[in-house]
């Protein structure tokens, strides 16, 4: 079994999290305790996908 360190994609320092090989996260909210950012991620095979939100839009009436 083969783990890995999931690094951030910001500062790429080391977050508190570990993964396998056959691990999946879709949409998931990575956290970096080192740069205090939140980056939406996607996680298959050790390949880090970031996700990139569109800005929000004012409601008109």
């Amino acid at each position: 079994m083969v783990w890995q360190w999931l690094n951030c994609p910001v500062c790429q320092q080391k977050t508190r999290l570990r993964i396998q090989e056959n691990t999946e996260l879709k949409n998931f909210p990575l956290y970096c305790p080192k740069c205090k950012q939140e980056t939406l991620i996607d996680v298959n095979h050790f390949k880090i996908s970031i996700i990139k939100e569109p800005d929000a839009k004012t409601q008109s009436r």
